[in-house]
């Protein structure tokens, strides 16, 4: 009788059947294990790039990669946040600019966490104007400064967006949240000596940075007017005393003076093109409460309570060098003056329609201090000796002395400086010992001494 193979080959086909639905499960899962590990993957490296690399087209004017990602950051990843960008970002802002006094204005404030920038903003505030602020927070100098000045704006009400000239959207942005009356356009890359050692962020900052504000600024509908940042630096190597408007700004002794002149020709050729109403203001070494550490006066202070030596410069044929030393209460109100002053643009969706008004002032105290002196007076001030080290100014840009005709700004808007170089040092040693806590270390040490003995 035959064998019966039927049932041991039904059998195997059934397990065979069984493996190959099993194998097929497994790709299957596999399959699907493996394209969401892929996707994944994926989407992270699409943000990583994302974040570290913007699109091309932006970086015409970029800014530093690091205020770029913010931006990028703020403006694409979290609109509908407090950033940039949001709804509650745009009521910020809106709130900051509004002003509370009748026909007061709406300025942007560039530079705004900066000494001046500061310094005006909270004047402006003050008044009933609507200020918003903008500013890079960049090290420069300790940004810890500049943050704290931030803190000190937003008790006021004053909103400081995060934000650098090069970011062109971002600019944009701004002024289709508010249509700004005036810009007060203070940001730049400060400093004579560092211009050294960095010359591109003075390009970057003085030169392109403006570029784009005016670019900006020339588009919209109505246009503001704009109050802006020169410097006393462009006279350069002028010898006319003292130094007026009129005189000769064509020899710059140094990469930022050479900016800032750049500045004043740009000015006039935005305002000759597309009826920009612009005024520059050349600021004669400006000194006070919540100064730049990295201005003579600031850092004399910290060396001379610090026990240590500064450096005081003589000409080359061993003559004092002397500065137009000008306190920062009499500054503001020349910035003011010159907003209230300044007439309306004539350009109009990029056109201009008639002539625009283009001045420049000099703000300066009018009376040239020798630097040994600001010295001696620190002394007096401080009650310590300063360890003096005399020697010869070196060929770094800076110019042997400054010395400010304010005739111009005195006839126009009534400028006139009231605080001399003593009154001032003592307004700025005062607030100096509190800000870095000098007077409680000393007490502290006092009391140490009288507790040991």
């Amino acid at each position: 009788m035959p064998t019966d193979t039927s049932k041991p080959m039904k059998l195997e086909r059934y397990n065979s059947y069984i493996r190959k639905v099993h194998s097929t499960k497994l790709l299957n899962a596999s399959s699907k294990f493996l394209f969401r590990v892929t996707l994944l993957i994926a989407l992270v490296l699409i943000l990583f790039f994302t974040i570290n690399y913007p699109p091309l087209s932006d970086n015409t004017h970029s800014a530093p990669h690091h205020h770029h990602r913010h931006s990028f950051l703020s403006t694409s990843l979290f609109s509908g946040s407090s950033l940039v960008g949001g709804a509650a970002w745009e009521k910020q802002v809106r709130h900051s600019s509004t002003p509370r006094r009748v026909n007061g204005f709406s300025v942007l404030v560039t530079g705004a966490a900066g000494f001046i920038g500061s310094h005006c903003s909270l004047a402006l505030k003050k008044r009933g104007d609507g200020v918003l602020g903008l500013d890079n927070f960049n090290d420069y100098y300790d940004p810890s400064l500049k943050r704290a000045r931030q803190n000190l704006l937003s008790k006021h009400q004053i909103f400081i967006v995060e934000g650098d000239l090069n970011d062109g959207p971002l600019l944009t942005k701004l002024f289709d949240v508010v249509p700004f009356t005036h810009v007060l356009h203070l940001a730049a890359q400060a400093g004579v000596r560092y211009a050294m050692q960095n010359p591109q962020s003075y390009v970057k900052s003085n030169i392109a940075g403006f570029v784009n504000l005016l670019e900006v600024a020339k588009a919209v509908n109505p246009q503001p007017a704009i109050v802006w940042a020169s410097s006393s630096s462009v006279y350069g190597l002028n010898t006319e005393n003292p130094f007026s408007e009129h005189d000769r700004t064509d020899r710059p002794a140094s990469l930022y003076a050479a900016t800032k002149k750049a500045g004043e020709e740009i000015a006039h050729t935005y305002n000759h093109i597309y009826g920009l109403s612009l005024t520059g203001l050349r600021f004669f070494t400006v000194y006070g409460p919540w100064g730049r550490p990295d201005m003579a006066y600031f850092f004399f202070t910290k060396d001379i309570l610090q026990g240590k030596p500064i450096d005081i410069y003589r000409t080359q044929d061993q003559k004092a060098v002397a500065r137009d030393f000008t306190y920062i209460d009499d500054v503001v109100k020349g910035c003011l003056g010159a907003l209230d002053t300044a007439e309306k643009s004539t350009g109009s969706g990029g056109k201009k329609k008639g002539p625009a008004q283009l001045r420049v002032y000099n703000l300066g105290n009018t009376s040239p201090v020798p630097v040994g002196r600001l010295v001696s007076i620190l002394e007096g001030l401080l009650n310590t000796k300063a360890k003096k080290h005399v020697i010869s100014l070196p060929r770094n840009g800076d110019v042997p002395y400054t010395h400010a005709n304010v005739t111009l700004a005195y006839k126009d808007f009534g400028y006139k400086p009231t605080t001399d170089l003593a009154a001032g040092l003592r307004k700025f040693v005062k607030w100096y010992v509190s800000y870095f806590g000098i007077e409680s270390k000393r007490s502290k040490e006092t009391q140490h001494f009288d507790e040991s003995s």
